[in-house]
């Protein structure tokens, strides 16, 4: 079922969600990473990111690194559902598909699980502006394996 996330209710969500909101990753705090909605069930989540100028390109728009990132960043959240404490769920391939040029503000990512392996999933992901434009598409392989310390 699809729920709001909630930092009060933290203890609640699976633990990649506990840890984001305990402490947010460096790179997903610059793009501006803001978790909206989940479904542990589906594996499938929503996550608004405020992107600026200075995630520009040269050209004055979203440079498509940044984009990548953003896509990487939201297809591993939707694996991570699936993982338990310990584990963690490594990119092992992605493709993002640049459909429009993306300007400074508001966009909201999703992703879901297509297919769960034992350790290997397959995601797709969205990535839309304020308007709701699509602005990128991926797919990815993520693989849920234990933490190395």
């Amino acid at each position: 079922m699809r729920r709001p996330v909630e930092a009060a209710r933290a203890s609640e969500y699976p633990p990649n969600i506990q840890a984001i909101l305990k402490r947010p990753a460096q790179a997903s705090a610059h793009l501006g990473q803001q978790l909206l909605e989940l479904d542990s069930d589906e594996g499938w989540v929503r996550i608004a990111y405020l992107l600026s100028d200075a995630h520009f390109n040269r050209y004055g728009a979203i440079h498509g690194g940044v984009i990548a990132s953003v896509m990487d960043d939201v297809v591993a959240t939707a694996a991570g559902l699936v993982a338990q404490w310990g584990e963690i769920a490594p990119t092992l391939e992605m493709k993002v598909s640049y459909l429009n040029q993306a300007g400074a503000g508001a966009h909201t990512a999703e992703a879901r699980v297509i297919k769960r392996g034992r350790t290997v999933l397959f995601l797709e992901g969205t990535l839309f502006n304020d308007s709701g434009k699509t602005i990128a598409t991926s797919s990815a392989t993520i693989m849920i394996t234990q933490l190395k310390r």
